[in-house]
């Protein structure tokens, strides 16, 4: 027995001793990672001055970029070199954090070498090609004086005729689709060289000298812009790329846009079986309110018919094209309110929500999105885009308020504002990780704004039959937003049974449909991330809940939730299942 206890007594303090060595190694490779991200950050702002500017890092604003073969070979001996670099740290003796950044960073070269070598977007992607937004962006910024952003912008204007001599060489086959939301954002973008930059220009100090220097440029730049247009629209292209990714482009792009648990046939699956329990839901709930809104009509024997009269005639209750925007500014105050007194998170009032008229240069994919200023822009303002429906006709306007009704313009508002997108925004800016703010995983941000919404709901906000059904219809586009974007790129789904799936069974209204089958053809994977990110973030709830019982904390676990940065929801699991 003594032989055994000094058995098991030396194994302890073999077993101690070389833990406490791995952790005295573990705290010197994190010191070192720490050195290497810091290094990686510098470089990465330097080959990608747009991104930087993007994410607020200001050092590189007056430099633009021309993508020629140059560019494209400093790119991949970029991520080819930092790929090597990563090999020299053992990813099992590193922090819990660090181990994610070092996923999160490896992702992100290994994306970019199959970005250029296999997807190959910049040959049949024009609309890769817009100098617009980068520009609109150094005059709507708040971070230096205007005229230290003025002469930056004027710089930067050097190579935007080469940037598009550049982009012509570089296009093949181009698709149709892109081409055409090519011409249509450059034409609409070129405004800020115009009315934007005269605005500025009037209000600087600059000397009448500069001011001349920089509209002569600017003529130059929108002369540029055009004739990129123009020369698209004159392209001779007998054999457009077709819009449709492949099986074989669409299961690698998921995989390093999604970083997912789930493949992307996997998330398939769960989308269809979630389609028809979330129909199942809607016809108890229509079927109870069909007297109140039907009278003794009688009802359809066709339950996605029975379930659609009833949305169509709640549907009537909407706003005007008019108050649209205004709608929804009055609503925001009113979810801060709703949150704060629930006490389901803290939102930061210091820092500003503005929402504005969708700008020219981003119109064409989306009716409604966030632009959150970047980790080093912390204060600056996020502004909440609303499309217009100006020069709509009537009957497209109507359309698209009826899809944007009283209920669901509530949790547009939910998904895009508070407590969604604009939140876990500021959330991810405050984050010690750079690479987590900077590498931010999409379907992490879509999948909690989503996830924000039925949380709300779930707490009680604005609780009614009609809500509930026209949150489970509005789940219901994020759900068929995976179907629809896996069988067009994948399984070669017609437009007709694309318009099939969205206007009878995700009961979207027409002017809807139109509009995601448009953003299903410019973009690929991008529509999964909601849904799958939403499945993630809420299974990994429902795990916490069971595993911690009555000790779970509702505010505590998106507090902690958000406080690991816009990482992959698999990474954050990780974190947050782990045991001491």
């Amino acid at each position: 027995m003594k032989k055994l206890f000094v058995s098991i007594f030396a194994m302890s303090l073999l077993f101690s001793c070389n833990k406490n060595a791995k952790g005295n190694d573990g705290k010197a490779l994190d010191g070192k990672f720490d050195k290497y991200k810091d290094g990686f950050v510098t470089a990465l702002w330097k080959i990608n001055p747009g991104w930087a500017s993007g994410a607020g890092y200001h050092k590189y604003d007056s430099i633009l970029i021309v993508p020629d073969a140059k560019d494209t070979k400093v790119q991949l001996d970029f991520a080819t070199a930092n790929l090597d670099s990563l090999k020299q740290y053992d990813i099992e003796n590193l922090s819990d954090n660090n181990k994610t950044d070092f996923q999160m960073i490896k992702n992100q070269l290994e994306a970019t070498i199959f970005s250029i070598k296999e997807l190959k977007s910049s040959e049949w992607n024009p609309s890769e090609y817009n100098v617009c937004g980068a520009f609109a962006e150094i005059l709507n910024g708040k971070y230096d004086s205007l005229e230290v952003r003025l002469r930056a912008f004027n710089i930067k204007m050097n190579n935007i005729l080469a940037y598009y001599e550049a982009a012509k060489k570089n296009i093949k086959n181009p698709t149709v689709e892109h081409t055409d939301l090519a011409i249509a954002q450059n034409i609409g973008g070129s405004s800020v060289f115009e009315t934007d930059l005269n605005a500025a220009l009037e209000k600087s100090k600059l000397s009448a000298t500069e001011k001349k220097e920089i509209q002569d440029k600017a003529k130059v730049s929108i002369k540029a812009i055009k004739d990129y247009a123009d020369w698209l629209k004159a392209l001779p292209n007998k054999t457009p790329r077709s819009f449709r990714l492949g099986s074989a482009l669409y299961a690698k792009k998921f995989n390093f846009d999604i970083q997912s648990g789930y493949t992307a046939d996997e998330i398939y699956k769960i989308a269809v079986d979630h389609k028809k329990d979330l129909h199942d839901k809607m016809f108890v709930l229509a079927d109870k309110l069909w007297t109140k809104y039907k009278g003794n009509e009688p009802k359809p024997t066709d339950k996605l018919d029975l379930i659609k009269q009833v949305i169509d005639k709640i549907s009537l209750q909407h706003t005007t094209p008019e108050k649209f925007q205004s709608e929804i500014e009055k609503q925001i105050p009113e979810l801060t309110a709703y949150v704060k007194a629930k006490d389901l998170l803290y939102i930061d009032p210091s820092k500003p929500l503005v929402v504005r008229k969708e700008p020219a240069y981003m119109a064409g994919v989306a009716g409604a999105s966030i632009s959150a200023p970047g980790p080093y822009d912390k204060n600056a303002n996020t502004y909440y885009n609303v499309g217009s429906m100006s020069g709509w006709t009537p009957e497209n306007a109507e359309s698209y308020l009826r899809e944007y009704n009283d209920y669901i313009l509530q949790i547009l508002n939910i998904h895009e504002a508070i407590p969604g997108h604009y939140t876990q925004l500021v959330y991810s800016n405050q984050s010690p990780s750079i690479i987590k703010s900077i590498l931010g995983n999409g379907a992490m941000v879509e999948g909690w704004a989503v996830y924000a919404e039925k949380m709300m709901l779930e707490s009680g906000y604005k609780n009614s039959d009609e809500m509930w059904l026209m949150y489970y219809k509005w789940n219901l586009r994020t759900t068929c937003n995976t179907i629809l974007d896996n069988s067009v790129h994948t399984k070669n789904m017609s437009k007709e049974d694309a318009m099939k799936l969205l206007t009878r069974e995700a009961f979207q209204q027409q002017a809807e449909a139109e509009g995601k089958w448009k953003r299903v053809t410019l973009s690929q994977v991008q529509l999964c991330s909601y849904f799958t990110g939403y499945t993630e973030i809420y299974n990994l709830r429902e795990e916490l809940k069971k595993e911690q019982g009555k000790d779970f904390n509702l505010k505590k676990f998106h507090e902690k939730f958000l406080s690991f940065g816009s990482a992959p929801v698999k990474y954050i699991k990780e974190l947050m299942l782990a045991k001491e």
